[in-house]
């Protein structure tokens, strides 16, 4: 990322963040991967603190939700944003934000295709493969890189 392209992370309520976070999911889970919205907007979402990215120009380029069992989820970056660090960013702050709240374990479903980049986030498979609207996933949990 470049200094004109610099990223601001916001964690915060489903109802302030609600409209941003919607915006990323519905490019990236209900457009490009086909999700459908019945199951991507899932009526959940008040139970968790979502992280939702935002550019220099303030619109939302990501997000991801957290419930007070460790459990990530939704997490979105918008095309132009990915491999540029804004998702491993976003995992970072919001696995600390969980450790500041007592949170001591993590664990998420990863679209198969993400299994790398979690990975390297310190994630690591744990269980069996699973289809979620379709999509291959696997479970993963946290254990933090020594």
């Amino acid at each position: 990322m470049t200094n004109s392209d610099e990223i601001i992370f916001k964690i915060t309520t489903w109802q302030q963040a609600e409209d941003d976070a919607i915006l990323v999911r519905r490019k990236v889970f209900i457009e490009e991967q086909q999700v459908p919205e019945e199951i991507e907007i899932d009526g959940t979402d008040e139970k968790f603190e979502h992280i939702v990215a935002y550019n220099s120009q303030q619109e939302a380029v990501g997000t991801a939700r957290l419930n007070d069992k460790g459990v990530i989820g939704r997490m979105a970056v918008l095309e132009a944003y990915r491999q540029k660090g804004v998702g491993k960013l976003m995992l970072q702050k919001l696995i600390e934000f969980g450790k500041a709240k007592g949170i001591k374990q993590f664990q998420l479903g990863a679209q198969i295709h993400a299994v790398e980049f979690y990975r390297k986030s310190g994630f690591e498979p744990d269980g069996e493969e699973f289809l979620e609207a379709g999509i291959r996933h696997i479970p993963m949990k946290y254990r933090p890189i020594p």
